[in-house]
């Protein structure tokens, strides 16, 4: 819902970054649709690169043969928060890259210094390039990938919380294994060389743990627009 205030206001780049299951992606697409933003999910873009790997035989347990075709797969991300979009070499993938298969390969594929870079550089075109700002959300965001950001915003929540809301979204996941995984997760996001899932010094915390998801856009909301009204 763009109105003119929006059209009119300051270009401004948000980075949310926060580990899985803090309501990054349903912030930041609420966010950046209430304030007639661009929405980027650079965790779909990972997962988008893990799944070309995946679909083209590549070794993921072999950094190297995976630096070497980094450059290969064109990924296309569409940035409406409404209606977000991924493709890779033309193919939809945005409902392949969600399954098992990639979600058990995407830290490893991540971690590559190859993938990293060469995502890092379509991010950083788009958010260039989004005309009216733009709400980016990942796990890097504010300290690699857009460290100039206008604002930044690390969502935390326990362990115990997130587990509950992912199982909710895989509809009967056992939410013990699904927090034994996120742990894991975070453990390899967390303690990779490359642009490891870190809070910026500047970014503002926000604890969803206790909060519904339309406290938590509330707020990032009001941050975003005392930044604007700042500008």
């Amino acid at each position: 819902m763009e109105n003119g205030a929006a059209r009119t206001a300051p270009a401004v780049i948000v980075a949310i970054d926060g580990p899985s299951g803090t309501g990054k992606s349903s912030t930041s697409k609420a966010v950046a649709t209430h304030l007639g933003l661009s929405y980027l999910d650079t965790g779909a873009q990972y997962r988008a690169i893990t799944w070309w790997m995946v679909n083209n035989n590549i070794d993921i347990t072999d950094p190297s043969a995976i630096a070497a075709v980094a450059g290969k797969p064109e990924i296309v991300s569409g940035t409406d928060p409404s209606a977000p979009t991924i493709t890779v070499d033309g193919v939809d993938v945005s409902v392949p890259i969600r399954g098992q298969e990639v979600t058990s390969r995407v830290s490893a594929v991540s971690a590559v210094p190859e993938v990293r870079a060469r995502i890092t550089e379509l991010q950083r075109s788009l958010a260039a390039s989004a005309r009216t700002g733009i709400v980016v959300e990942g796990r890097d965001i504010g300290t690699t990938v857009l460290p100039d950001a206008d604002l930044k915003v690390f969502l935390t929540a326990s362990a115990e919380a997130r587990a509950a809301r992912r199982s909710g979204e895989l509809k009967g996941a056992d939410v013990h294994a699904t927090r034994a995984a996120l742990i894991q997760r975070d453990a390899a996001d967390s303690s990779r060389k490359t642009s490891p899932l870190a809070k910026a010094d500047d970014a503002v915390e926000v604890d969803t743990t206790d909060l519904t998801l339309q406290q938590v856009i509330e707020c990032v909301v009001t941050l975003v627009e005392e930044k604007r009204a700042a500008k």
